[in-house]
């Protein structure tokens, strides 16, 4: 597996369509400007925008099987494949460089405890130029994200709670398709956590209508899912 990750790295940098030397490198995978795309950049010719795509369709596949710190940008990029710019080919190309300077780092795992699933979920809102959010999450078990997501929200949201508590819907399928998979291996689950850090998105999750005001009755009902399951206990 470990060579398989440095093969995939190494053919992404080496048959790129940037022809980077050792000592091209980036500290992150994104510039702190990813989300805020240039409206202004110039479209690639097809050419070039092939060539984006299949860099793009690679770095998916890498960050599935083994460099989660690349989803976010992965992600991102991956929504803009149709229509690629001039800015978005210097993002691409920066992930290159990332890649570049980290060819050797590996995705290293540990499990503390199989009886206990820690799911970390956040969100940033109306990060899109569409005004939609985007939902991160992992799942912990003791060291490294065994279990990783980072992907653009669907429907648009009015606030932050809104945000999460998509977010936490969006997790959801994760969470209780893990645990249900433990079970049939003939583990028992004695702890299935679900971690944010919004408030009031977390009286949605366990108090259901009793919570909802006036700037949240626009919240389908079916993200109230997540009330039945907590009161089952997940």
């Amino acid at each position: 597996m470990r060579f398989e990750q440095f093969d995939k790295v190494a053919d992404m940098i080496d048959n790129g369509p940037v022809k980077l030397k050792r000592s091209d490198t980036a500290m992150t995978p994104a510039s702190s400007d990813l989300m805020n795309r240039n409206i202004n950049a110039k479209y690639l010719v097809k050419m070039r925008k092939e060539k984006f795509h299949n860099i793009v369709a690679k770095a998916i596949f890498l960050s599935k099987r083994s460099r989660p710190d690349i989803q976010p940008t992965v992600a991102v990029l991956a929504t803009r494949v149709r229509k690629p710019s001039e800015s978005d080919w210097s993002e691409m190309v920066r992930l290159l460089k990332y890649l570049n300077g980290t060819r050797k780092k590996c995705l290293t795992l540990r499990v503390d405890n199989l009886n206990i699933l820690k799911w970390y979920v956040d969100v940033s809102f109306g990060v899109h130029l569409d005004f939609k959010s985007h939902t991160g999450g992992v799942l912990a078990m003791g060291h490294g994200a065994l279990i990783s997501m980072s992907r653009k929200q669907k429907l648009n949201t009015r606030n932050t709670c809104e945000a999460e508590l998509v977010g936490a819907d969006e997790m959801a399928v994760l969470i209780l398709w893990t645990k249900l998979f433990l079970e049939e291996l003939g583990y028992t689950v004695d702890s299935n956590i679900l971690k944010q850090d919004n408030k009031a998105a977390i009286l949605l999750e366990t108090n259901g209508r009793k919570s909802v005001g006036r700037r949240n009755r626009a919240i389908n009902v079916r993200y109230f899912f997540l009330l039945i399951k907590l009161q089952e206990g997940m």
